[in-house]
């Protein structure tokens, strides 16, 4: 617990550093507003947004930028961008064939894109989509503690309207979620929320198939040809010691991308909120299924049904289930260590997708080179579910701990390397992740707690089983002080630190440079200038101009 305290002590002045030395980021004067009333005067919401904060706000509010209902123009956009990559594919192909045939195509194409181009310029007038304003805007600031004191308070007596919050970074923006009514999102969550809820429990017949494997006398009841693996030496170690870890990891391989899947559907306004919330259901899904799961896999439903009837005997049942799984456990850690990182640096799934797309859809063309960023809500749950497997066994079966610090220290390694030289930052995540982190750990400490009171209840040392829940209260009292001292600067900036970056900004004289970043951040991407008059041809440039 001192470790905890002293890890999260250091992430929180680390955050407050890193938010100082981006003072220059547009997202630190800029709020993002929601459910936005129409002006009784001019029935449009751009006018009442002005209005609002100009008089509620009147010494820090700068401007504001309303958003548009642009599912017209996204069409539109869609294809002249696929204009632009037909006329790229035929010059492609022009060049190596030196056919004159392709120039008439090409020519066709870019009048096509011209003309599209104009009429895109057309709807984006502002007063062709006046009449499709969406009820959200992003509201900058002259200041951060004006701003702070804006997104951080209740702005009407109907805390329905004008729900105010700080903006995300402008590359982290999903744009189009924008245009889902605020009221709709806890629906939204809650069929994600379903949905996250039936793929765990469907998926325990995998996990009680591959447990089935791992105990090879109930696989011969169930399976009598299983005997025909003692024929050959050594191939019975391989088959219920490897194997079923290998199958696990296979099936659990597609479930962060499931998972992700199902976040996307949730609503969020930014690529972080949705990699937070897919982090968090992977994490729990791999301690209901690879953890729980397969310490109750073969007489499952006995078992939950005696829990059940039997609440006494649940830290019984789960420290013996606990020591009879410790090898699969250990067999899991290797698995996943050595394979796990090993895929990691190979990247073979993508290097198989590139492969494919060569020699199919995208066979002579020319090739795009992509960058992708850290997969946290991939990568950080994998991680803490061998924490937890680690906790619990720390008091079972110390024996797995040299095998956990080894799958550490090379983890380590590999995503040193993954981080400085493989993956890109879309979003700064500023510590962000750390107090989900924290709270897998206290999870783990837990359930390590519950097993030694089953541990000692089975050795027959009742005093030592109570001796363990002082224990159990102690860890919560620390986990909810934590949340009372560290968490709140990790959802909200505070105005202390606010104003000091101002200060700053005053002593260095980048107020107004900053304030001016911040106003033309939030453009949407509907609204932005389009780039056709280039040089030579438009298929030579992107279609957009760069943001």
């Amino acid at each position: 617990m001192y470790l905890l305290y002293k890890e999260y002590n250091d992430i929180f002045i680390k955050r407050i550093q890193q938010i100082c030395n981006r003072r220059c980021e547009p997202e630190q004067f800029t709020i993002l507003v929601r459910e936005i009333p129409f002006c009784n005067e001019h029935k449009i919401r751009g006018c009442n947004v002005d209005h609002f904060f100009s008089k509620h706000h009147p010494y820090s509010y700068q401007s504001f930028e309303i958003l548009y209902d642009g599912k017209h123009l996204d069409k539109l956009l869609c294809q002249a961008k696929s204009l632009t990559k037909k006329i790229e594919d035929l010059r492609h192909l022009s060049s190596l064939k030196k056919h004159s045939r392709y120039d008439a195509k090409i020519e066709q194409l870019e009048d096509m894109l011209q003309t599209l181009g104009r009429e895109i310029r057309r709807v984006q007038c502002r007063m062709t989509i006046e009449q499709k304003e969406l009820p959200v805007a992003f509201v900058t600031f002259s200041s951060r503690w004006g701003t702070v004191l804006a997104a951080q308070s209740q702005q009407h007596t109907n805390p329905l309207l004008w729900i105010t919050e700080m903006a995300p970074e402008p590359r982290d923006v999903i744009w189009q979620n924008l245009a889902i009514q605020y009221r709709h999102l806890p629906l939204y969550r809650i069929v994600i929320l379903v949905a996250a809820s039936l793929l765990t429990i469907f998926f325990v017949l995998p996990v009680t198939a591959v447990q089935g494997i791992a105990k090879y006398e109930r696989l011969k009841k169930w399976f009598p040809p299983a005997m025909a693996v003692d024929l050959i030496p050594g191939l019975r170690s391989i088959v219920t010691g490897y194997l079923p870890s290998a199958i696990l990891n296979g099936f659990i391989y597609i479930v962060p991308f499931a998972m992700i899947g199902l976040a996307r559907l949730a609503g969020y306004i930014s690529r972080s909120k949705k990699d937070l919330n897919a982090c968090n259901m992977v994490f729990y899904f791999l301690v209901g299924n690879v953890f729980f799961l397969s310490l109750l896999s073969g007489s499952l439903l006995d078992q939950i049904g005696e829990s059940f009837s039997h609440p006494k005997d649940i830290p019984n049942r789960l420290a013996s289930a606990v020591s009879a799984q410790a090898d699969f456990f250990v067999t899991y850690i290797l698995t996943n260590g050595l394979a796990g990182f090993s895929l990691e640096i190979l990247q073979p799934g993508l290097l198989l997708w590139d492969t494919l797309k060569s020699y199919t859809w995208d066979r002579g063309k020319k090739k795009c080179p992509y960058v992708y960023s850290l997969p946290y809500y991939r990568i950080v749950p994998f991680v803490a579910l061998c924490m937890l497997i680690g906790i619990v066994y720390a008091v079972v079966s110390p024996l797995i701990l040299p095998f956990l610090v080894g799958y550490f220290l090379l983890g380590y390694a590999v995503f040193i390397n993954q981080i400085e030289d493989v993956y890109i930052t879309t979003y700064e995540t500023c510590g962000l992740y750390w107090p989900y982190i924290h709270h897998y750990i206290i999870v783990a400490i837990i359930l390590m707690q519950v097993t030694m009171i089953g541990l000692f209840g089975l050795k027959a040392k009742p005093s030592a089983s109570f001796s363990v829940i002082p224990l159990m209260v102690i860890t919560i009292l620390f986990n909810e002080y934590c949340k009372i001292r560290f968490l709140p600067t990790f959802n909200q900036v505070s105005v202390q630190d606010a104003k000091n970056n101002d200060d700053l900004d005053k002593k260095d004289r980048l107020e107004e440079e900053n304030v001016r970043k911040a106003l033309d951040a939030y453009s949407p991407p509907c609204l932005r200038p389009l780039d056709l008059g280039m040089e030579g041809t438009s298929s030579t440039k992107p279609f957009l101009s760069p943001t």
